[in-house]
């Protein structure tokens, strides 16, 4: 265990999230890494381009159809795919019932007491959107995932979900340990988009681990559920992923504990690259017929 390097994908909600990761990890097992993934999203999507199926059956649903948590077997919950990659997903609730944070904690505790964890080189933990919930933040909180690579796009609500997961991990660093191990920017192909995800990580004190180019080859590979590395292996974009995944596995200790910023700091950034103007204040709160007779007046 000593060897082990637990990490943790975050990021806000259709960034692209378990795209990267799936991808990240795939070319990461191809460097001769053995890999645990720990799906951590109630859509239980982490890990469908590893096994190449819709969605594997979760933790919670097979504990609620066995009984409990306590009659499931490791062999039950977990499958291999791609690589001898193994593959967990922790599931939720039904939508609007319950606290899908925890399956989190169950899973986590689970795969733990099993010794899923053993002889691996890798524990990769998927989670959902941004850390609002205590559950979500589980691999944060007690200190499970030692690295957090955020990733996010030139997107203003990319961004401000960046700063706010850093939030997150500082909350925690002093007491647990957790660190920022970088962004990874997902083009979407935003004005100026390198330069702002590079000027949003030196404002969090953390580098940006790689910038992914925006490749439709990715959505043909997910049409079949397969990552870029398996479907297309000599493919430009296959490659990218094998940078990424290189440069986590040469990031081991070089995490740090984030510095977040303000909102203001934020929109402060956006101007310095002429994203956003600044807002005049006295127009704030006035109809577009209160606008036009001042300018008439002035005029």
């Amino acid at each position: 265990m000593a060897s082990l390097r637990q990490i943790a994908f975050y990021g806000k909600g259709g960034i692209g999230k378990s795209t990267t990761s799936q991808n990240t990890l795939a070319a990461l097992a191809d460097l001769g890494q053995k890999i645990l993934i720990v799906g951590c999203d109630p859509k239980a999507d982490s890990t469908r381009l590893i096994l190449h199926a819709k969605a594997q059956d979760t933790i919670l649903s097979l504990a609620a159809d066995a009984g409990s948590v306590e009659d499931l077997e490791l062999e039950d919950v977990m499958k291999v795919g791609y690589k001898g990659i193994r593959c967990v997903e922790s599931g939720g609730p039904e939508p609007g019932v319950g606290c899908a944070g925890r399956g989190v904690i169950t899973s986590i505790n689970f795969l733990e007491e099993e010794g899923a964890y053993d002889d691996m080189d890798y524990v990769s933990y998927d989670v959902l959107g941004d850390v609002v919930c205590g559950g979500f933040a589980m691999p944060i909180r007690e200190n499970k995932a030692q690295e957090i690579y955020i990733v996010m796009s030139g997107e203003m609500m990319a961004m401000y979900a960046a700063n706010n997961i850093s939030k997150g991990i500082l909350k925690y660093a002093n007491s647990g340990g957790v660190r920022l191990g970088g962004l990874v920017c997902n083009e979407r192909q935003t004005d100026k988009e390198l330069e702002l995800a590079d000027s949003l990580a030196k404002k969090l004190n953390t580098n940006l681990i790689h910038f992914v180019p925006r490749d439709n080859i990715v959505q043909h590979a997910e049409l079949r559920r397969m990552t870029v590395l398996e479907y297309a292996p000599e493919s430009k974009q296959a490659q990218e992923y094998r940078d990424l995944a290189q440069k986590i596995h040469n990031n081991a200790g070089n995490g740090t504990i984030p510095t977040p910023i303000t909102m203001d700091e934020l929109e402060d950034l956006l101007m310095e690259h002429g994203i956003m103007k600044r807002v005049d204040e006295s127009v704030v709160g006035k109809t577009a017929a209160e606008l036009a007779a001042e300018a008439a007046a002035a005029a």
